[in-house]
């Protein structure tokens, strides 16, 4: 518990004091404690030294440990932070309060029937193609202005972008263009930073960074 407290207590004085320099308050900054592979007796420790925002990559591992841990911490927040698989939408709608990975025409599609179905609409972040990688998920930069407007027309609400810079390359520049996307497009919110450049992220603008290791340690 007190590992758990301290290491949530160093992460937002982390982001506390890059606010500071970068002319930005820390509440409008969330912070999304990326749970997955930990088991529900670490998410718990978070819990209760009073996290309440929480990250998982798959539909299938949130749905074994997430409605034991809603039963005693129902204000929890839970965000789809990982790849989303079109048949999995159903299930997405009904478990998740954000999605942050919509990326293409087939799984818009897919979550605008799950949410007319289950009467409800779960905002998300438009993931983008940053480093315009063939490896990676997310909306070429090219095609992104005609995707939000399809998205807008789904009547899905934009939470933001969102995007996973190359990997061991300096993420700012990657940081600064998904901002500058953001802003060209009209959306506010954005999707970046995990514990290794949480920092960079928030100094250029981050509204919703995406922290594991920082958080619960090493994976095992």
């Amino acid at each position: 518990m007190e590992n758990a407290a301290s290491r949530l207590a160093e992460v937002e004085t982390n982001i506390a004091r890059i606010c500071k320099p970068a002319r930005r308050e820390p509440q409008d900054i969330t912070l999304i404690a990326v749970s997955k592979t930990h088991p529900a007796e670490k998410i718990e420790q978070l819990l209760e030294a009073g996290h309440r925002v929480f990250g998982e990559n798959r539909v299938q591992e949130a749905q074994e440990k997430w409605p034991a841990l809603l039963e005693r911490f129902p204000d929890a927040e839970l965000h789809l932070i990982g790849q989303l698989q079109s048949n999995k939408a159903d299930d997405a709608v009904a478990m998740f309060d954000y999605i942050h990975a919509l990326d293409r025409p087939s799984l818009l599609k897919a979550l605008a029937k799950a949410m007319d179905k289950a009467g409800k609409r779960v905002p998300c972040f438009v993931q983008v193609n940053i480093g315009d990688e063939d490896q990676k998920g997310g909306c070429a930069i090219a095609e992104l202005p005609d995707f939000l407007a399809k998205v807008r027309d789904a009547d899905i609400p934009i939470a933001g972008l969102m995007c996973l810079p190359p990997a061991d390359i300096e993420p700012a520049p990657f940081f600064a263009f998904l901002a500058k996307l953001a802003q060209d497009n009209g959306v506010e919110g954005l999707s970046m930073g995990m514990s290794g450049d949480y920092e960079t992220a928030v100094q250029l603008g981050a509204t919703h960074v995406r922290v594991g290791t920082a958080l619960f340690g090493a994976r095992g």
